[in-house]
């Protein structure tokens, strides 16, 4: 399948007082037309710094440093904000974990919706407006003609983030970032929510990196997984060899976590120790610390190998709990 977006040895630093934070220290992934990859780790792992990156929302003490951006073939990790402005909710197009970031709260949602669409294309409001309502059909929206007219304090959460998921998808784009945006959902709309934008991204061609800290959550959704630690991807595989025999110790003790996957009586499973200070990050494996089969050869910083499909930045891969 065809590339929608190459990221290659992306480097993403924050230049502060007290020294460099590596936020995203050397990511490689790629999306293809209609898939979507779940992007997963801690808070602090640099998944949506990650995704600001791809869209040029980096404000200093934050610069992207290395590494290209590959839109469609064009590179555009050092294209000017004029370019970027451009791309940014026409065909990149990103989905906020609160939806109050996307929508205003003074104005009504067909203004929004209508006024996302005449931003980047020359059509009549009656034709902007045509394409809003039937954007809030797909998204599960009932009597999408009454949402329009509503202000979103008038809406729920969980509609307010369907509103949002609509918009994004509005102006067909090549490609979607959606940053935890079901986090602060009950898991009724959470898993309706997730449902749309999987069907979306089938009936549309369109690419996304569904951004998450909740392994369950792209388990159903995703074609490939990136598991994130301290700004490296770790971890990178198709979902089903990712979630059914994980390699890294960090993403075996991500699956161990999972209340369902402890049994029933037993204390729950969790990784030991905290995550990393990013301004005094251990040599070598930034997990070796926290990994009960961490030794000595763990010490250079790993590179990263092809492991049974799998692209995994590891030394002692785990192999159905054996070490390879």
């Amino acid at each position: 399948m065809t590339a929608v977006l190459e990221v290659e040895g992306l480097k993403t630093h924050f230049f502060t007082r007290a020294g460099v934070v590596k936020a995203v220290d050397g990511v490689d992934f790629s999306v293809a037309k209609g898939e979507v990859m779940g992007l997963v780790g801690e808070s602090g792992s640099g998944k949506s710094i990650t995704g600001f990156s791809i869209l040029g929302l980096i404000d200093p003490p934050g610069r992207i440093v290395e590494g290209a951006i590959r839109f469609n073939g064009e590179d555009i990790a050092g294209a000017s904000e004029e370019r970027l402005k451009t791309l940014r909710g026409n065909r990149i197009a990103m989905i906020f974990q609160d939806p109050m970031m996307t929508l205003n709260p003074v104005l009504r949602i067909d203004t929004q919706m209508i006024e996302a669409i005449l931003a980047h294309e020359k059509v009549d409001k009656r034709e902007a407006w045509e394409r809003s309502r039937d954007a809030l059909g797909l998204v599960g929206i009932p009597s999408p003609e009454e949402r329009l007219q509503a202000y979103p304090h008038q809406l729920s959460g969980g509609m307010r983030q369907r509103v949002a998921i609509a918009t994004a998808f509005l102006n067909r784009p090549d490609l979607i970032i959606a940053d935890e945006p079901t986090t602060a959902l009950d898991v009724t709309i959470q898993a309706q929510i997730i449902h749309e934008a999987q069907k979306l991204t089938r009936q549309t061609g369109t690419a996304m990196i569904w951004i998450t800290h909740d392994l369950a959550v792209v388990a159903g959704l995703a074609d490939r997984i990136s598991v994130m630690y301290a700004g490296r991807i770790v971890e990178q595989g198709e979902t089903d060899l990712v979630i059914d025999h994980p390699l890294h110790p960090y993403t075996v003790g991500l699956l161990g976590s999972v209340p369902s996957a402890n049994k029933r009586g037993e204390r729950l499973y969790q990784i030991e120790g905290m995550t990393p200070n990013m301004l005094d990050l251990p040599e070598g494996c930034a997990f070796a610390p926290r990994c009960r089969w961490a030794t000595d050869a763990c010490t250079p910083p790993p590179g990263v190998q092809t492991v049974d499909g799998r692209q995994i930045r590891c030394v002692h891969p785990r192999r159905e709990g054996v070490t390879a």
